[in-house]
């Protein structure tokens, strides 16, 4: 988990210096159905990236959940068959003359 911080914390560095190198980019006109937008084309850029890592973050939260709750109930499972073992064990040396 602390990787995927390290590589979301270095994207972030390079957008920010790739809006600061371009700053005096031209502006762009943008249209999305009935809508229209005027901005620079470094800002279109940006935005693209942050709703694109919006839409990926999106899509990855019902999966880590998921995950989650599995490795939750697998830990579960784990500590049961342990003292299932454990008993079994007693079991056969109570059992061995």
């Amino acid at each position: 988990m602390q990787f995927f911080f390290g590589l979301a914390f270095l994207v972030v560095i390079v957008l920010a210096i790739f809006a600061i190198q371009n700053s005096t980019a031209p502006t762009v006109t943008m249209r999305f159905l009935f809508w229209q937008f005027e901005t620079s084309l470094v800002y279109g850029i940006l935005g693209s990236i942050g709703s694109g890592m919006v839409i990926i973050l999106l899509l990855w939260i019902p999966s880590a959940i998921k995950g989650s709750f599995r490795s939750k109930n697998l830990r579960k499972e784990i500590e049961v068959l342990g003292r299932e073992m454990d008993h079994q064990k007693e079991a056969n040396k109570s059992k061995v003359p």
